[in-house]
């Protein structure tokens, strides 16, 4: 067999191994798939407005918004995204240490904005 071909299915063997073994759960796929929290904003509130963690965990919030364009902001754990109406917008966050972090809407959406928050505890 030439060595070309020999050079290719090598590689081809180590590359359907890896597909193996990252099936099986023995790669860098091992990691557990954040766990998604849907947020639903809409004047003047998200729901829900309290959400819990542990330490260390990583979630997705899956965000909507129903009239107006929001913001959906939690200035403790860095984060924050813009959410207009009819999308839904992902946004990766990881919970810090044991405490409360306050999330807010930061884009003003009406009288009544600025009691539009909420609160992470994180145990």
């Amino acid at each position: 067999m030439p060595a070309s071909t020999m050079g290719r299915r090598t590689a081809m063997g180590r590359m359907l191994g890896l597909g193996m073994a990252l099936a099986a759960g023995t790669g860098r796929g091992d990691a557990a798939a954040p766990r998604v929290i849907r947020v639903h904003a809409r004047k003047f509130v998200f729901t829900p407005d309290r959400i819990a963690l542990r330490a260390g965990e990583a979630v997705v919030f899956e965000l909507t918004a129903q009239d107006v364009i929001m913001g959906f902001s939690v200035p403790d754990l860095g984060v924050r995204a813009d959410v207009p109406p009819g999308k839904t917008v992902r946004l990766p966050a990881t919970a810090r240490g044991a405490g409360r972090y306050g999330f807010l809407c930061d884009i003003f959406c009406g009288s009544g904005h600025e009691t539009m928050n909420g609160v992470i505890e994180v145990s």
